[in-house]
């Protein structure tokens, strides 16, 4: 019997890594070549940026992956419409008030 996360995702493996989907899997591996193509630099998987609001830490969000293209920090997060949630859309709008703000890429 298959094992799904929430939302129906198919847990995947790959490099020995386990990733809640099959997408977020396969994004991975694109991310992969881009850095050896030497396109992106310093992919980190699961990036963890605290949420801060006057000051005060209210929580986390927790991206896919965080690395540098053209100088930049790039915060991803691989979505589907059913991922969407008021949670994560919460989320991102506290980590745009940062200054600088933290805009997250979907993919």
């Amino acid at each position: 019997m298959e094992t799904y996360f929430k939302y129906r995702n198919k847990p995947t493996t790959v490099d020995g890594i386990k990733f809640h989907s099959k997408k977020e899997a396969k994004r991975y591996q694109d991310l992969k070549l881009l850095e050896l193509g030497k396109v992106i630099s310093n992919l980190e998987l699961q990036p963890v940026i605290p949420l801060m609001v006057n000051g005060v830490k209210i929580g986390r969000y927790t991206g896919d992956f965080k690395y540098i293209e053209n100088g930049k920090e790039v915060i991803e997060d691989v979505k589907s419409k059913a991922t969407k949630t008021r949670d994560y859309m919460l989320r991102k709008k506290i980590l745009a008030t940062y200054d600088p703000p933290i805009h997250i890429k979907e993919v």
